[in-house]
Order: structure tokens, then sequence, then C-alpha cells
């Protein structure tokens, strides 16, 4: 395995660990601190966090692959969210997800993340951003928006630097 963690981070890594009674207990804990470092978790850091963890790579693969949080590959700069879920959906978020892609040449109708040949911008639907009143909803980067129109959208994009 190729994969290495810089020493500061495996040092923040064992002391997360430590604040658990059960290594295992620590898992999503890590997730979050590799991704945060990487970008992503990669095939090999799944394998040395389980590794870190003394578990099989199975138990945390099933944890990337079920929080939507957690990307396998790089995203770009600005991470465009759309939310799917029911109200969004009634609201209009399947048309801003097509308008975001048609404006960055991506394809509207691919699943999960995609990424512009840039790397500037990655676009993506996610599970519920928890603001069913005001659909549809979104967040670019850790920033959120509510009654996002297309009008919005390309504001939202402009102000992208």
């Amino acid at each position: 395995m190729s994969f290495t963690v810089p020493a500061k981070l495996e040092a923040e890594i064992d002391e997360l660990i430590s604040h658990y009674p059960q290594k295992r207990s620590a898992s999503l804990m890590l997730l979050h601190a590799v991704q945060e470092h990487f970008g992503y978790i990669s095939h090999d850091a799944t394998e040395w966090i389980a590794k870190k963890l003394e578990l099989q790579p199975i138990n945390i693969y099933e944890l990337v692959t079920f929080y939507p949080m957690f990307r396998q590959e790089p995203a770009g700069r600005h991470q465009i969210k759309v939310c799917r879920t029911l109200s969004c959906a009634l609201g209009g978020s399947h048309k801003l997800h097509d308008h975001f892609c048609t404006k960055l040449g991506l394809d509207a109708h691919k699943h999960g993340l995609q990424t512009t040949p840039d790397g500037k911008f990655s676009v993506e639907f996610v599970e519920c951003l928890a603001a069913c009143g005001t659909a549809p909803v979104m967040m670019c980067n850790d920033d959120f928006h509510e009654g996002v129109t297309s009008q919005k959208a390309d504001e939202i994009l402009g102000g992208c630097k």
C-alpha cells in the first residue's frame, strides 16, 4: 500500500482514537480527518484506516459508501450540493441540478459526484439539507442557499472566484 499519512495527521488520529473506549468507535472521526486532509477517501486510505482501527477494510468501506458526506474521488474547489429529497424535488431541485450541469458542461443524467475538467467545480445531488420549507435548497462549499432559482444559481456560480 503506497498510502502514507503525515506524522502530524497520524498524531491527531491517535489522539482521536484515545477518546473512545473501543477503536472501532472512532471510525467516522478518522474518515472525517482523512477526508479533510486529502480531500477524499481513497481505496488505500480506507485500508489504512481499517488497519489503524484493527478492522477489516469492508468495515470502513461500508461507512464510506453509506454516508453521502464522504467522497471516494477528489472534488472541485467549489462543491455544489443540490438537495434531491421530496420537498426539494417538488420545488424544482432536478431543474436546478440540470441548470448547474448545463452551465458547467456536465452530464445532468450521470449519478454521483461530477467535477469539471479544470477541477474548479463539482456538482452532486445529496440527501436532505434540512430546509424543506424553502425548496429547492443547495450548498456551495459551506454556504447554504434557499429558494434557489436559475438566476440565483448563476449568481452563486459568478461569486465563485
